[in-house]
């Protein structure tokens, strides 16, 4: 068997101790991969194998949920994840404005991770911030009534 490495850490073991915690039940598909994925920083093809045979629950089921979820990654992220909100209350406060401001600031699109690996991209339809809108999240931590002047700011604090 070939054990996938990323960032030093073995696929097998963290799905091991993810399963270890939550157990195998279909009922806690959602916890395991949410905490696979905090611990790799996104599910890739072996994970998902790994818990479809420890579930029983077929890897369709589960490549559905996990490309459901915006929370959730099949792909490698950056070490930051910005997640900008596009809905409505946002884009009337000057979304717009913000979001190219931060297309410029990171060089990246929506969807993409930059090359050095520091940032992914994520639009979200609400981040439930509508009074301070226009909103964004890095990583855990909100910001809002974002200006576009404040985003060089905001990202050099993830330096």
């Amino acid at each position: 068997m070939t054990v996938a490495i990323i960032d030093g850490i073995q696929v097998y073991s963290a799905v091991q101790k993810a399963l270890e915690r939550h157990g195998t039940s279909k009922d806690e598909l959602i916890p395991l991969l949410v905490d696979v994925n905090s611990t790799l920083g996104y599910l890739p093809t072996e994970a998902l194998g790994q818990i479809s045979v420890a579930t029983k629950i077929p890897i369709s089921q589960i490549m559905s949920v996990a490309s459901f979820y915006s929370m959730l990654s099949t792909k490698p992220r950056g070490k930051h994840v910005i997640k900008f909100c596009e809905n409505a209350p946002c884009h009337i406060m000057g979304g717009r404005q913000v979001w190219e401001a931060l297309l410029d600031s990171i060089g990246v699109t929506e969807g993409e991770t930059s090359n050095d690996g520091k940032w992914t991209l994520a639009t979200t339809s609400c981040i439930g911030a509508c009074g301070v809108g226009p909103v964004m999240m890095v990583d855990d931590d909100l910001y809002g009534n974002l200006t576009p002047e404040q985003i060089p700011g905001i990202l050099s604090q993830y330096a």
